[in-house]
């Protein structure tokens, strides 16, 4: 009896160990295989290059790694390969209110093949600048999507483009055209909303510009002008220098009742800009749309609920993210892709801030 107890631990004991082995040895991909019920070579696959492989697929070992803790390995793995399976974005400011919904989809696309996304916030401050290049420079992120409108480091763009990481502009097209670019057409949602206020009536029509030398705000002056030369022979642009914010919209309009002459209606370099225009002329007395129209560009969200609700043209911001992510991504598999330039269209949202222009004026 004590003879077939002492057998019994014995083989107690073995099993006990051999769980505690299988505990405490690291997960390997055949165990990630096997759980996924998947070739060693798919598992591969799914790590190293995700979009080549079925979602269905992608989930089963992606659960897998999980459960077994393989994720470690995979990290190492590409540590091995020189890639960090990360992005880092670079903003002039996370409080952009077109950052949100470009962000969505940036994520969205990196998620589904495989990458994390950083996220650097510069408030347009060179030291900050310089640290997230550096940061790049360890190898911690493999390529950059940049939301500034401006290379980094001015040092950098005089270099090679090869000395650089691979690198996406997104919304604000950067001067070099080595580098792919994705973003709204600005030029023609400009003048789409141009053409929009002529088709009310209105001929005397201000520009309300952003900040000087910002390259969107000249592309979209740029519409602007366009809608007035197709549509009359004898064009005058007027253009008024704001800033891209609520006050530079409320400041420009204080500089244009020092004039004689009054516009009808006023394209607005964003919407928040149209937001202190509107602003500007409540606080005279004015009425939106009665006396002035109105119309912004972008599409934020507070635009359809302010009073009047803002006329506006909207930017696809949740597309743009995606098809740059896509974009840098796709060089980083094939580093000889040529840079590319991807134009959204915008479209007008019509609101309650324009109409026909007012007889009594």
């Amino acid at each position: 009896m004590r003879a077939e107890q002492g057998v019994t631990l014995s083989r107690l004991t073995k099993a006990l160990r051999a769980l505690d082995d299988s505990a405490s040895r690291p997960a390997t991909i055949e165990d990630v295989a096997k759980i996924a019920g998947v070739s060693i070579a798919t598992v591969s696959r799914a790590i190293r290059m995700p979009e080549k492989v079925a979602e269905s697929t992608r989930k089963k070992v992606t659960a897998a790694i999980a459960r077994t803790g393989y994720t470690a390995n995979a990290m190492a793995q590409n540590l091995r390969m020189q890639r960090s399976k990360m992005v880092m974005v670079l903003a002039h400011s996370i409080a952009d209110p077109n950052f949100p919904g470009i962000l969505i989809g940036l994520e969205k696309v990196a998620n589904a093949r495989g990458y994390g996304v950083l996220i650097g916030n510069t408030e347009a401050n060179v030291e900050a600048e310089e640290k997230y290049l550096r940061f790049l420079a360890t190898g911690m992120a493999d390529g950059l999507l940049l939301l500034t409108g401006h290379l980094p480091v001015a040092g950098w763009a005089k270099s090679p483009a090869n000395t650089f990481p691979a690198t996406v502009s997104v919304a604000k097209p950067v001067a070099q055209d080595n580098f792919s670019y994705v973003g709204v057409d600005d030029a023609n949602g400009a003048k789409l909303a141009t053409d929009y206020l002529i088709s009310l009536g209105h001929k005397d029509i201000a520009f309300i510009s952003g900040s000087q030398g910002d390259i969107v705000s000249e592309l979209r002056f740029q519409g602007y002008c366009n809608a007035l030369t197709s549509q009359f022979k004898k064009s005058s642009p007027w253009r008024v220098q704001g800033d891209g914010s609520h006050e530079g919209g409320r400041a420009a309009v204080e500089r244009l009742f020092i004039r004689d002459t009054l516009p009808t209606a006023f394209v607005c370099y964003n919407d928040d800009t149209a937001i202190g225009v509107i602003s500007a002329l409540n606080t005279r007395g004015f009425n939106v749309p009665k006396d002035f129209s109105v119309i912004g560009f972008d599409d934020i969200q507070f635009a359809g609920n302010m009073i009047p609700s803002l006329t506006t043209i909207r930017q696809p911001r949740v597309k743009i993210g995606e098809l740059a992510m896509d974009a840098l991504l796709d060089h980083l598999a094939d580093p000889s892709r040529k840079p590319s330039k991807t134009l959204l269209h915008g479209d007008l949202v019509v609101r309650e801030s324009c109409s026909v222009p007012s007889v009594e004026r």
